[in-house]
């Protein structure tokens, strides 16, 4: 018979519906909606140098979520301290990823739970493609315990980005 050769597929609006999601939750960020944080640097004393990190914002993610499957169709849970379950409404399945983080150095529970849920929307695409970036080096200064980079750095690392994002879009 025909309709025996033909694959099993439960839910036939679910390929298709599916990739055109996660499509969009792919998407990458514009450029001003990308942070920076300094990884390593070359002298833990007095460093003048650091390895650019780059990073989305907890509230850029859950705008992310809402403008491509509305407010009603995603939920985060936290079963526990530093782990998030961010779960996505498709086609009136829910779908749930994970993961979790330790406690960060400003805000620590806050920052451990926002960390968590930017985590767990990377296993949905959301700014996966931001580990794809090369490390790279830029200028960094010292403001109290912390190091941050130069005003005239994060300009450069922001127009890097922009030219990079562009190529890889045409890619």
């Amino acid at each position: 018979r025909e309709d025996e050769r033909k694959p099993y597929r439960a839910n036939s609006w679910r390929p298709v519906l599916m990739n055109e999601i996660f499509d969009k939750l792919r998407e990458p960020f514009p450029a001003d909606a990308i942070h920076w944080r300094v990884g390593a640097t070359n002298n833990r004393d007095n460093p003048t140098k650091g390895i650019a990190l780059a990073y989305l914002s907890a509230v850029d993610v859950m705008n992310r979520l809402d403008d491509v499957l509305g407010a009603e169709n995603w939920q985060d849970r936290y079963p526990f301290s530093g782990c998030c379950e961010l779960s996505i409404r498709i086609g009136g399945e829910w779908i749930t990823k994970s993961n979790c983080a330790g406690e960060t150095d400003v805000e620590k529970e806050k920052g451990q739970a926002s960390t968590a849920f930017k985590r767990a929307a990377v296993k949905f695409g959301i700014g996966r493609y931001l580990y794809d970036m090369n490390n790279a080096w830029f200028d960094v200064e010292k403001r109290g315990r912390t190091t941050v980079f130069t005003k005239a750095a994060q300009q450069r690392m922001t127009d890097l980005y922009a030219r990079w994002i562009t190529k890889k879009v045409a890619a």
